[in-house]
């Protein structure tokens, strides 16, 4: 039974299943998050069973008593601690996506142009991909989302977090790939009739090995610029 209930946690495109320390963080945000729910239902249940026990009938006093304190705990104490708890440990997610200065390697720069519907991946050097992404192991990546029609978002969910791609535009994220593999990215904003086919695979390899396919295909002027 706990197999079949995990079976969506692992897979090319399961945020549960990370590949690098972007997803990773947000993965432990959702586990926690999961956590403290099972907790929260748990307490609702018991209180309801407490609640329903067959007891005397409270005077008017001790009635706007109980009242009172519900309404306090329930209604102010237990959303502000929620609330205050999510933002102290979810917000050092979001850290990890933002093209932050410093490191120790320098961040690859690739651009991610989305099309109704397929994306359009440019590295530096002129070479372009039509949806599919590689990435170097270990290396963090700043992926600059932009759209040529509407509005889409850009998402590979074992590599980090989603960023919508809006005409006019240029916004950054950071990923990082320390798993090698082959990951499936998806379109998160519904674009249009062609919007569930909108995917693109993500292959984190050896970084050796990035480097001499960027130096192949970047030395074939013939291609330059142009989508395959």
């Amino acid at each position: 039974m706990g197999a079949v209930l995990l079976a969506g946690c692992k897979g090319p495109q399961s945020m549960l299943d990370p590949a690098g320390p972007s997803a990773g963080a947000i993965a432990a945000v959702w586990w926690w998050m999961f956590a403290v729910a099972l907790l929260v239902i748990a307490g609702v249940v018991i209180a309801w069973f407490l609640a329903m026990r067959p007891r005397a009938a409270l005077d008017a006093t001790r009635a706007r008593r109980v009242e009172r304190r519900w309404l306090v705990g329930g209604g102010l104490v237990l959303p502000t601690v929620s609330v205050t708890a999510l933002l102290i440990f979810g917000s050092p997610a979001g850290f990890h996506q933002l093209p932050l200065p410093g490191g120790a390697a320098a961040p690859l720069r690739i651009e991610a142009i989305g099309h109704q519907w397929w994306w359009e991946i440019r590295y530096p050097d002129g070479v372009v991909l039509r949806d599919e992404l590689r990435l170097p192991a270990g290396r963090p990546v700043d992926i600059l989302t932009k759209s040529s029609d509407v509005i889409h978002s850009f998402w590979v969910p074992a590599l980090g977090g989603k960023l919508d791609a809006v005409p006019g535009r240029t916004l950054t994220v950071r990923l990082q790939g320390d798993r090698v593999g082959s990951y499936r990215g998806q379109c998160a904003e519904f674009c249009g009739t062609g919007h569930a086919h909108m995917t693109m695979m993500a292959h984190v390899v050896p970084a050796e090995a990035f480097d001499a396919w960027l130096r192949a295909r970047s030395g074939t002027a013939a291609e330059e610029g142009k989508v395959p």
